[in-house]
């Protein structure tokens, strides 16, 4: 998990190096939350309505439909409350960015939205990225009971 250890950096103003290193934990728990609650926010209506996206779904593909609606709820809802705790962050990380790589190939490609259709898509993968990538910071669950997956 990074520390964020700014002692081997060399700053234009030395100053604020004690600022950087206070605020970088606190920084990344605010993403985490920002990121785990959105999510959370945008999977609510699916857990109320489970099979509610089989038709979505399978329109992408995914069939079939009965199987990857619930699937789609639990991972954005279920997912987003685990990126928010900071707990089990990388595979809840890894679990969404799978749906947002899915949420940019269909306004990409299948609305041919381009860019400006995938953009916050491409967004929010770079921010889930990252928690695969760097675990849940300091200020996470994982970190809290010394295990991390």
């Amino acid at each position: 998990m990074t520390d964020y250890n700014t002692t081997n950096t060399r700053f234009i103003i030395p100053g604020l190096q004690g600022l950087y290193a206070a605020l970088a934990p606190v920084t990344v728990l605010y993403m985490r939350l920002i990121a785990g609650i959105a999510f959370m926010v945008h999977g609510w209506p699916k857990i109320m309505s489970p099979m509610g996206a089989v038709g979505m779904v399978e329109g992408l593909g995914f069939h079939p439909g009965w199987f990857w609606s619930p699937l789609l709820a639990g991972t954005e809802f279920f997912g987003g409350l685990l990126l928010a705790l900071g707990l089990l962050t990388r595979p809840a990380a890894f679990a969404v960015s799978i749906v947002l790589c899915v949420t940019t190939y269909f306004h990409w490609v299948v609305q041919a939205e381009g860019f400006g259709g995938a953009e916050k898509s491409l967004l929010w993968l770079a921010i889930t990225l990252y928690f695969v990538a760097h675990g849940g910071g300091r200020l996470s669950l994982d970190r809290a009971i010394g295990k991390q997956f």
